[in-house]
């Protein structure tokens, strides 16, 4: 995908000057940082942090093992329920979520206590003598998952642990879906992605085969002939269009395709980077193109969005991120035109100015031009059509272009399930996928065991 790119030049600085843009944006607590932060903690009952958690991670509970130098116990209690807890602790919004609803934001010092650094701190120091989680006597049941995201891990994690045997298919080299090809390197840094997996694998009962493309070399009414459940943890694979004449012109691309081949790449120096670059979206994933962009040496980077900084998805501690980063956000802009050289490649973008009236989005017949050499967009995902294209994933029910699915995340076709990004419910979080997966799992597990009961009945 990058080959869009190929024209410009590679970045300036040296491989070891780069590495170093891209270390932990936030850097991990000390062992007495983590006891100091712990006892800040009011161990609340009912505590509405985990209310908040989309994982329902026992916050209080791990916090206090925390402040007992109970390390095993307070990473335990953690993965118990989320069991790529690792990742999330980096990725999480939790200034959106768990901070947001700490009740000591209220009171004299007005500052959350800082759970997602703590959860780091206990994953990061625990040092289980042996795996946390034993497995269930084996059900004898066989479940296909495809996908090996957030989502898919989880759900094959906790179907193991109930006593299943899992395959999970996965289209890439790696596992790990977002966390491995998606997320900002200086958010999940080093090969944390795959240690992760690594961990999560050793419960056992799990087989992993990459290269399996669903609607490609691997088919939905075969899995469904071959074992007894599949869940689809299929993620949004496809970027949606700007549907602009010149938008596969040299110079603009995905912005989620720059960032996999940025996590992927062996020396960030190879990378081409623009001089000037334009990033179109509102969300997290925009936040973490501009900033990437701007670390690797790009000179000017715009952000720009239709609509006011107030409707913007990316959080406001993201946005901070990237004005830290000297990325410039322009709003009220709507893109209209890829400007193209002479040469056919990308020279900038040219937008309308827009205004609210009555609610609705309009422009105001003013427009501005940005000068550029790459553009990425970065305007949302959608679910790959080829992976649900065969006969028996048509009659799979949709809402807009996600899977439909009922409280326990079973789809229209008996046997089938599916959650993560690809489903309509919730937020397209790695820490709700990973609830999905987790409740899949359990939904699966007891209607096998329904049938079985059924059958013996």
């Amino acid at each position: 995908m990058i080959e869009s790119l190929k024209h410009l030049p590679h970045a300036a600085s040296s491989s070891t000057a780069l590495a170093e843009q891209f270390t932990d944006l936030a850097p991990a607590l000390t062992s007495r940082q983590a006891a100091i932060e712990s006892a800040r903690c009011l161990y609340c009952y009912d505590a509405p942090c985990t209310r908040s958690c989309p994982s329902e991670i026992d916050v209080a509970s791990f916090i206090r093992n925390i402040h007992d130098q109970n390390i095993n116990g307070a990473a335990a209690g953690i993965l118990k329920q989320n069991i790529l807890g690792g990742s999330c602790a980096r990725v999480c919004p939790t200034e959106i979520l768990c901070e947001d609803a700490c009740v000591r934001n209220h009171d004299e010092e007005g500052q959350p206590v800082k759970i997602g650094l703590l959860q780091r701190h206990a994953l990061d120091h625990a040092s289980f003598t042996s795996y946390p989680f034993q497995r269930a006597e084996r059900t004898g049941k066989k479940i296909a998952v495809v996908g090996a995201g957030p989502a898919g891990l989880s759900c094959a994690h906790r179907l193991a642990m109930l006593g299943n045997d899992v395959v999970i298919f996965e289209a890439r080299a790696k596992s790990g879906g977002l966390n491995e090809y998606g997320i900002a390197k200086y958010k999940l840094t080093g090969d944390f992605a795959q240690r992760e997996v690594e961990f999560l694998l050793s419960i056992g009962g799990i087989d992993v085969q990459h290269g399996r493309i669903l609607g490609v070399n691997l088919h939905l009414h075969e899995l469904h002939a071959q074992y007894d459940a599949i869940f689809l943890g299929l993620g949004l694979n496809a970027s949606r269009q700007l549907g602009l004449t010149g938008e596969d012109a040299p110079g603009l691309m995905a912005a989620v395709d720059y960032i996999a081949d940025l996590r992927q790449a062996a020396d960030l120096a190879t990378l081409p980077v623009p001089k000037r670059a334009i990033v179109i979206g509102a969300g997290n994933t925009a936040i973490d193109m501009a900033v990437q962009i701007k670390r690797l040496g790009a000179e000017d980077v715009t952000l720009v969005y239709r609509r006011g900084a107030e409707s913007m998805s990316a959080t406001h501690h993201e946005q901070d991120i990237a004005k830290a980063n000297m990325v410039r956000i322009r709003t009220w802009a709507a893109p209209l035109e890829v400007l193209l050289d002479d040469a056919g490649r990308v020279r900038g973008m040219r937008f309308e100015e827009t205004r609210l009236d009555g609610g609705r989005l309009n422009g105001t017949g003013a427009f501005i031009e940005i000068a550029a050499d790459a553009v990425f967009k970065a305007i949302g995902q959608s679910m790959d059509p080829v992976g649900l294209s065969d006969q028996m994933a048509q009659q799979i029910t949709r809402e807009g272009d996600k899977i439909h699915v009922d409280a326990q995340f079973r789809t229209a076709l008996t046997g089938i399930y599916a959650g993560g990004d690809c489903v309509a419910p919730g937020q397209d979080l790695t820490v709700q996928a990973v609830q999905h997966g987790k409740l899949a799992a359990m939904a699966i597990h007891n209607d096998i065991q329904f049938k079985v009961e059924a059958s013996h009945g």
